[in-house]
């Protein structure tokens, strides 16, 4: 029985193995569409996605247009070829502006470019593209079945976008450079004032502000000592439980001691 059942389905993947053989050779676009549809409904994406790629010019403008170009477009989604989908989905969003598909379309097309989003360390050109997307969905389908889903994106997305404008930002303070710290982290609190990383900005641009004032000759010190009194400021404006308090406040104690010889 174990033989006989081997038996069919070695006969079945030979006959859908030619079967596929046969359209991408076949001359006969109707052939290799039946075929393609076949293939994609059975989950054999890869396979569907060849056959698509060559009759897709020859079915532009055609009754069966926008069944083909929604299922390349998921074809390229569902093997995780996100450029090509991304590309693929706003093309069908755009040529079918009344499809049913249309809004998981445009969904889906920003959504590729959230997957092709990199760690935070790394250029963020495509989470600045997956935002822009994403926002333009939301402001298309203010009512969409996404809408918690893509607004969950954008957020995360932000956050990313966010944590690598602040750690280079950081990076001035980690390499001594003082001046072009507390300029990075004015930015970045201008550019992002709702930002989650506010209170350590904040700290930072006060630690960078002390280190710079300490460091000074003395012709400078005064000033740099005063404007690092302002930064402490604005960090215990903004949070006076800050988690930095206790560094801060010692800091402050010295920037404090330091000035004394001024006032004399």
């Amino acid at each position: 029985m174990k033989k006989i059942v081997s038996l069919i389905v070695l006969v079945v993947l030979f006959s859908s193995c030619s079967e596929y053989q046969k359209a991408l050779k076949s001359e006969d676009i109707a052939e290799k569409y039946t075929v393609s549809v076949k293939l994609y409904e059975k989950g054999k994406h890869e396979k569907a996605i060849r056959l698509f790629e060559q009759i897709a010019p020859s079915y532009k403008g055609k009754p069966q247009a926008e069944k083909l170009f929604y299922m390349y477009s998921q074809a390229y989604y569902k093997t995780k070829q996100y450029y090509l989908a991304g590309y693929q989905f706003e093309s069908f969003a755009s040529s079918y502006p009344k499809s049913e598909k249309q809004e998981e379309a445009l969904f889906l097309g920003a959504q590729c470019y959230t997957k092709l989003s990199p760690v935070y360390s790394l250029d963020q050109t495509d989470t600045d593209k997956a935002v822009d997307k994403l926002q333009n969905f939301i402001d298309t389908y203010p009512n969409s079945t996404y809408l918690p889903e893509a607004n969950a994106l954008v957020k995360g997305l932000r956050y990313k976008i966010e944590k690598k404008a602040f750690e280079n930002a950081k990076q001035y303070n980690t390499i001594s450079d003082f001046k072009a710290a507390q300029i990075a982290f004015d930015n970045f609190i201008s550019d992002f004032p709702g930002t989650p990383f506010k209170e350590e900005a904040l700290y930072y641009k006060f630690d960078s502000a002390y280190k710079l004032a300490i460091n000074s000759i003395p012709s400078k010190m005064e000033d740099r000592l005063r404007s690092a009194k302002l930064a402490y400021t604005s960090l215990t404006k903004f949070k006076a439980d800050s988690k930095f308090k206790t560094k801060a406040d010692e800091m402050l104690a010295n920037i404090d001691k330091d000035l004394q010889q001024f006032s004399k």
